[in-house]
């Protein structure tokens, strides 16, 4: 069976901020990073790793179309007052065997980009943010 059709095109990702559809994303990206502990064990020349945990962080960016992320953490970095956010991922390719959806909680965002332009290129916003929680609600 050759699955070449089956491979999922990111063409098809879309994404929401706080149940509102960022029509604008040129590209996402989320990852749960483990976090380990070496310990040595007696009589036991390697090491081994108790996990501790995980962090969560990614990116995304965006077609310089609205002020995202103006609009979503510049007053709480001025003022202290976060919002709270929650989004969530889906890759939903019509020639793929499905849909892979995932929701994500507790999310803050590192840095907002003020300003950012360059002669004769199309403007786009990256965003880094990191995450606490995370739920697959779909799997393909």
């Amino acid at each position: 069976m050759d699955l070449t059709n089956k491979i999922m095109n990111g063409t098809f990702g879309a994404l929401w901020v706080n149940n509102q559809k960022w029509i604008d994303i040129k590209s996402f990206e989320a990852k749960a990073t483990a976090n380990y502990e070496d310990v040595k064990i007696s009589e036991k020349l390697g090491s081994s790793r108790k996990y501790m945990g995980y962090d969560g962080a990614g990116s995304i960016t965006t077609h310089k179309i609205y002020s995202r992320g103006a609009k979503l953490v510049a007053e709480g970095f001025k003022t202290g007052i976060m919002p709270e956010i929650k989004m969530i991922s889906k890759l939903d390719d019509p020639a793929a065997f499905g849909a892979e959806r995932v929701v994500y909680t507790g999310v803050t965002f590192d840095e907002v980009t003020l300003a950012k332009f360059e002669n004769a290129t199309p403007g786009e916003e990256e965003l880094a943010f990191k995450f606490e929680e995370y739920e697959f609600k779909d799997l393909v």
